[in-house]
């Protein structure tokens, strides 16, 4: 599911804002647009591009390429309408994983919105059966197939990783026992199709499937999917499970 050229620019802004003006009124919706331009102009000084280089450790560490400090502008301002690039907190991610009680060899690692695939590479310090992620900037995904590429850790137990550039709402979930983690990769009405499509997928193939939702913004889309059920959580992430 190939992605070329990735979203246009001013086909997601278009969309954003239909979308938005549909939920919130017109009025509102300016507002909301003047504020992402704002905040993404304040992000774009140097003082703040030099904090975004404090998620190094990791890089330093296995020599790879998951910061958001070396995103560009473009990649940034689509961002502020689709889902601004943020790569997971080591601790906070294996906290998560920690949280699962599963035959990790059954499952498939599954991550939407995968980015420049830290996640990937973490994810893979546990004996899943395969790891996926699914990114629609092309720029991101290009830099995660170099990561996976050059990724060497001693405590590696999975060895296949793969990113596929495409657009997670039509991405076709595996038909197999899965854990799905979101690091809140969509905006609220791409979300909404995500877990739509996610209950139709549980219904048609039941099977048992654990979704890691980080910085769940949008949770409510989330516990409204009367197939899935929460077992575990904080202020910062959320866990469910299918109902088998």
């Amino acid at each position: 599911m190939a992605c070329e050229g990735g979203p246009g620019l001013v086909r997601t802004v278009l969309v954003w804002w239909r979308e938005s003006a549909a939920r919130s009124g017109q009025f509102s919706t300016t507002k909301q647009f003047g504020q992402r331009l704002c905040d993404f102009a304040r992000e774009s000084m140097p003082d703040r591009r030099r904090r975004r280089y404090g998620d190094l450790d990791y890089d330093w560490e296995y020599r790879v390429n998951t910061t958001g400090a070396t995103v560009g502008w473009r990649d940034r301002l689509l961002g502020a309408f689709l889902s601004t690039y943020q790569p997971t907190e080591p601790g906070l991610f294996y906290e998560m994983l920690s949280s699962l009680r599963i035959d990790y060899p059954a499952f498939t690692f599954l991550d939407l919105g995968s980015g420049k695939g830290r996640a990937l590479l973490m994810a893979a310090d546990y004996p899943f059966k395969k790891i996926v992620g699914v990114e629609v900037l092309p720029s991101l995904h290009q830099t995660a197939l170099e990561n996976i590429r050059h990724y060497k850790s001693p405590s590696r137990r999975c060895q296949f990783i793969v990113s596929v550039c495409g657009d997670a709402r039509y991405f076709e979930l595996p038909a197999e026992p899965t854990v799905l983690y979101l690091f809140n990769p969509l905006p609220e009405a791409a979300l909404r199709e995500v877990v739509e499509r996610l209950e139709n997928s549980l219904r048609f193939h039941p099977r048992p499937l654990w979704v890691l939702y980080h910085n769940p913004l949008h949770e409510d889309l989330v516990a409204r999917a009367d197939i899935l059920e929460k077992v575990a959580g904080t202020h910062q992430y959320a866990v469910y499970r299918s109902r088998l």
